[in-house]
């Protein structure tokens, strides 16, 4: 007799939709994505291998994206993670100050091997200072191995 109606209406009662939502598998979804952006985000930072030197300034406060330029212990140039010749140095530089016309002129991070000699780390910054990119932070490492930025 009332095997061919479903059970919701066999007695006239109709069941109330189920309201509750299992968040476990979410909470576990979640946790996993934060891990993998917690063991990749420090990988993300740095594109060029350099060791920085140590200091005890206290870190630079930016609000901005700070161009990155890298110098190796070899004498490499990068600027974020493209590498650049020196002879086209003042081109590319005064590329980088011409995209930020009528802005206030961007930030500049140098980031310069401990092993690579001074005389190269001024010529390049006396290279950003010709071609007016005047806000150069020199990057360092604390004595705990923090990154930290020294503006000039």
């Amino acid at each position: 007799m009332g095997m061919g109606v479903p059970p919701s209406q066999r007695r006239g009662r109709h069941r109330a939709p189920m309201a509750d939502i299992n968040v476990t598998p979410l909470v576990d979804v979640m946790l996993v994505l934060l891990i993998i952006f917690m063991v990749t985000a420090p990988l993300l930072v740095t594109g060029v291998p350099v060791k920085l030197p140590e200091n005890q300034a206290k870190a630079l406060e930016t609000n901005d994206k700070p161009t990155i330029i890298s110098l190796t212990a070899a004498g490499e140039i990068f600027i974020n993670d493209a590498q650049i010749e020196e002879e086209d140095m003042m081109d590319r530089f005064a590329r980088l100050s011409e995209t930020q016309s009528g802005a206030e002129a961007p930030q500049i991070f140098l980031r310069a091997d401990a092993d690579l000699d001074y005389g190269n780390v001024m010529k390049v910054m006396g290279a950003l200072n010709r071609v007016g990119l005047n806000r150069v932070a020199l990057v360092s490492t604390s004595e705990t191995g923090d990154v930290r930025r020294r503006s000039e």
